[in-house]
């Protein structure tokens, strides 16, 4: 280590759980982590090179190394997200959200009301969320006034005041949304089984208060008051209709939290899902920028630490999708099959939507940054030294074995460069042989490119697996340009890859960006191989057909080419249509040689 002060740092380092804190030169925070072991996950920063430069500069800046002893493991995460928050480290993830979220407060007051609220005032009031957005509560809360006539009033409804009739009962006492506890006309027990019902509604708990009113309606129909026991039917319908919404899994699943991730190069998704009684009752995703190469494990700990303080979570059960360390007070669940596998799989779908939102919004507000993400994406996934800005792709055409020709399409940032592809006429292979074929054009093309000082690309892909590849690695290595540009080759199904000298593919997955940037390289030059294959076939077509005519010459061809596309559509072509395009001269001596060699 070239830093003496930073050895001395390192050796007197303990042997425990805790957090460490690096500072540069000016002493200012760069970076803070937590460790099981401090003095072996702090040497490790040091005694090699990193594969990342954002952490090889991180590195090179630290002058000063400060620790916290922790008792245990979850100790030191809980510290580590703590300071975070506190510090803002340079090269650290933030997980800040200034967003103040709404809650369902049920006042401490006689005869209580329930109403939204962004702030929590410690009166002796329940809250209830918080929910992620506004939408959710209001939707609870038109739920709450369908099944509950509750006051909306803000009186203070003592029982002395009550007594002493200082109110009068108002609009909604009379179009029937309040039973009008203000004059005394609704008891404060009744009112309470109400609330005590609405409690348990906002746990997510619907059984109690479907059977109140299953009961209700029946001893009502009993009674024969059909009109009153179809109002309590709708509200039992509505219920239903709401639970049914918000049940997804078995109802004995209650009280568990489910947090999954997905991730790219550049940033990580988390989700989050509450669940109680089989019903979601909140659901939220968290965006992490990455710093440092973070792995899943690693943001997945920090994010459910963040999480559960955020939205004061207390449930003794996580559901995730590997194991993470959160202590012995928490049980960690990994589900593989039945209903708990069912609601992780749920949260791993909401994590890649709400992904593939944020990406397609990034893509219209931030083009260069949603290019750059793709473009650090493929060179992690195909394994690449640098980013593949150049990309060129080779694709060959010869149907039934005639006019054989190469197209070269061009990708530059990870969009089509037309300009810059390119169409081959094999020269030097006789009668249809791919491999010998694919040798001749990416000979001559980086031939062209090397004589005439052009940039080349950073990676080559070859549309036909093994044997094409191993063909093209013939000119490559000929130009002596093995090893200065990647080549890959692609089977025919665009499920493998395969590499010079590696026998055994790489696959992607099917929904990859990678892979989706591939399949648009080897469809377009597919599509500009085919398309030139069938222009030179129709004009030497054309043209074979068109030598023996009589007055017609090279210029007149052309024209009638470019015109009618086929000799098919020159013969069914009137001799009006086709004096438009050439005169009224040549057309007769076109017209008159097709009626004499149809005849």
């Amino acid at each position: 280590m070239s830093n003496p002060s930073l050895d001395i740092q390192i050796q007197t380092l303990p042997d425990s759980p805790g957090v460490y804190q690096y500072y540069d030169k000016d002493d200012k925070i760069l970076y803070v982590g937590k460790a099981k072991n401090l003095k072996k996950r702090v040497s490790s920063y040091f005694n090699k090179v990193h594969d990342t430069a954002k952490t090889n500069v991180l590195v090179k800046k630290i002058v000063t190394i400060k620790h916290i002893v922790v008792p245990t493991e979850t100790d030191a995460l809980l510290l580590e997200n703590n300071l975070i928050k506190t510090l803002q480290p340079r090269y650290n993830v933030l997980l800040r959200d200034d967003k103040s979220y709404p809650w369902i407060c049920i006042k401490k007051e006689p005869f209580s009301r329930i109403f939204p609220t962004r702030k929590m005032i410690k009166d002796g009031s329940e809250y209830f969320g918080p929910y992620t957005n506004f939408k959710t509560v209001s939707t609870i809360l038109e739920l709450i006034k369908e099944l509950y006539p509750l006051r909306t009033c803000t009186f203070d409804l003592s029982q002395n005041n009550i007594e002493n009739h200082k109110f009068k009962v108002c609009l909604e006492y009379h179009i029937g949304n309040c039973k009008g506890p203000c004059e005394g006309l609704e008891s404060l027990e009744n009112y309470q089984q109400q609330i005590d019902a609405i409690r348990e509604i906002l746990k997510g708990n619907f059984k109690e208060s479907m059977k109140d009113f299953k009961r209700l309606m029946n001893d009502l129909a009993s009674k024969m008051q059909f009109e009153e026991a179809q109002k309590v039917k709708e509200k039992i319908e509505a219920l239903e209709q709401y639970q049914s919404r918000s049940t997804i899994v078995n109802p004995k699943i209650t009280n568990v939290d489910v947090f999954s991730i997905e991730s790219d190069e550049s940033a990580a998704y988390v989700n989050f899902l509450q669940i109680s009684h089989g019903a979601i009752i909140r659901s939220h995703t968290l965006e992490i920028k990455k710093k440092l190469e973070e792995t899943d494990e690693e943001l997945l700990g920090l994010a459910i630490i963040e999480l559960r303080e955020r939205f004061h979570l207390l449930s003794k059960e996580i559901i995730v999708p590997f194991p993470v360390e959160l202590g012995p007070t928490i049980k960690v669940t990994v589900p593989q099959l039945g209903d708990k596998r069912q609601i992780l799989d749920l949260s791993i779908r909401n994590a890649k939507f709400y992904r593939i939102e944020q990406l397609k919004q990034l893509q219209i507000v931030d083009p260069d940054r949603h290019t750059n993400r793709i473009m650090a994406q493929m060179q992690k996934d195909l394994r690449l030294t640098v980013e593949p800005r150049h990309i060129e792709c080779f694709d060959n055409s010869n149907i039934q074995g005639t006019n054989p020709v190469a197209a070269c399409v061009v990708f530059k940032d990870g969009k089509p460069s037309k300009n810059d592809y390119r169409h081959f006429n094999i020269k030097t292979v006789e009668g249809p042989n791919d491999f010998a074929s694919m040798q001749e054009v990416v000979y001559r093309r980086y031939k062209r490119m090397l004589d005439e000082n052009q940039p080349l690309p950073q990676l080559i892909i070859i549309d036909g697996g093994k044997g094409q590849l191993s063909s093209a690695l013939k000119s490559i290595d000929e130009l002596g340009l093995r090893g200065k540009i990647a080549i890959i080759g692609i089977a025919k199904r665009l499920e493998e890859l395969f590499y010079p000298g590696d026998s055994v593919p790489l696959y992607l997955d099917k929904k990859s960006e990678t892979l989706k940037v591939i399949q648009q390289l080897r469809n377009e030059a597919h599509r500009f191989g085919i398309t030139f294959h069938r222009d030179k076939r129709s004009k030497a077509s054309l043209q074979s057909s068109m030598e023996s005519i009589p007055g017609v010459g090279e210029k007149t061809m052309l024209t009638l080419i470019q015109h009618f596309k086929s000799v098919k559509r020159l013969k069914l072509a009137t001799e009006n249509e086709i004096s438009e395009v050439v005169g009224a001269s040549k057309a007769k001596k076109i017209t008159d040689f097709y009626k004499t060699t149809n005849s």
